[in-house]
């Protein structure tokens, strides 16, 4: 994860920016990755660690409508959690996971390993996508932080709008 984390400090200090992350069931782990790299203050100032429904309605401004319509594992909770990021912080992007680490917890709707994605950009950018993972709990949050990290350089490495 370090040569992740590595490169997107890298990609958001080229392009001048900064992200922050809105994040459930990696409780801060995708923080922790960017935050081990020194000099990240320079492009990540905000760390949303919303575990709780509470605290993705009181943080992030997620809407207990959607919370109580589609759950907090699902494509509108967490395009709300990364918008909420993107308007709170005033970074320049934003990523939100939410997800299923188990052991317990899952449905036959929403399995173990099934974790929501969403990425967002001042700049009108915006992706949701689901991926379902397997192993265990620490299985599950370590693929989920590489998958976060990993699509974030994708979207950086894209060329600059002028």
């Amino acid at each position: 994860m370090d040569a992740l984390s590595r490169k997107v400090g890298e990609l958001l200090k080229k392009r001048g920016e900064q992200v922050a992350t809105a994040e459930s069931c990696t409780g801060g782990m995708i923080s922790a990755a960017l935050t081990d790299i020194a000099g990240s203050s320079d492009w990540f100032g905000y760390g949303f660690v919303t575990y709780s429904n509470q605290a993705k309605q009181d943080l992030l401004g997620v809407r207990v409508e959607t919370l109580n319509e589609v759950g907090a594992v699902s494509e509108h909770t967490v395009r709300e959690m990364a918008d909420g990021a993107l308007r709170r912080s005033g970074a320049h992007w934003a990523l939100a996971v939410s997800g299923i680490a188990g052991p317990g917890g899952g449905s036959p709707d929403k399995p173990v390993g099934t974790v929501w994605f969403a990425l967002a950009g001042t700049s009108g950018v915006s992706e949701v996508f689901v991926r379902r993972f397997d192993g265990d709990r620490a299985a599950v949050r370590r693929q989920t932080v590489e998958v976060a990290l990993a699509r974030l350089i994708d979207l950086l490495a894209a060329p600059l709008l002028v």
